[in-house]
């Protein structure tokens, strides 16, 4: 089963991910919201949409937008809509 972890916790574990440019995007059940910190940050992909992001708080360390996701995805990326994708160190694992 498709799982991230950063810092010792497991910050997302789920078998129904979507993997999108070689990212898996979880469901948004399927993260654990205590290590999501909200985040100014946004950017912009050309056919996803406008991106947000979270910083992960993790036994009081914190990784800066290390998630990810798209509150109104673009029509070609819509099955990506309530799904959060990591990076900067988070492991993922199957």
């Amino acid at each position: 089963m498709p799982t991230a972890k950063w810092n010792g916790a497991v910050i997302a574990q789920s078998d129904n991910t979507q993997i999108v440019e070689g990212n898996h995007y979880f469901p948004r059940a399927a993260v654990n919201s205590d290590y999501l910190k909200n985040s100014d940050t946004t950017s912009h992909c050309p056919w996803k949409g406008n991106a947000s992001y979270y910083s992960l708080e993790v036994s009081g360390e914190t990784n800066v937008d290390a998630a990810w996701y798209y509150p109104s995805p673009l029509e070609r990326a819509t099955h990506i809509k309530d799904h959060i994708a990591f990076w900067k160190g988070v492991e993922i694992t199957d």
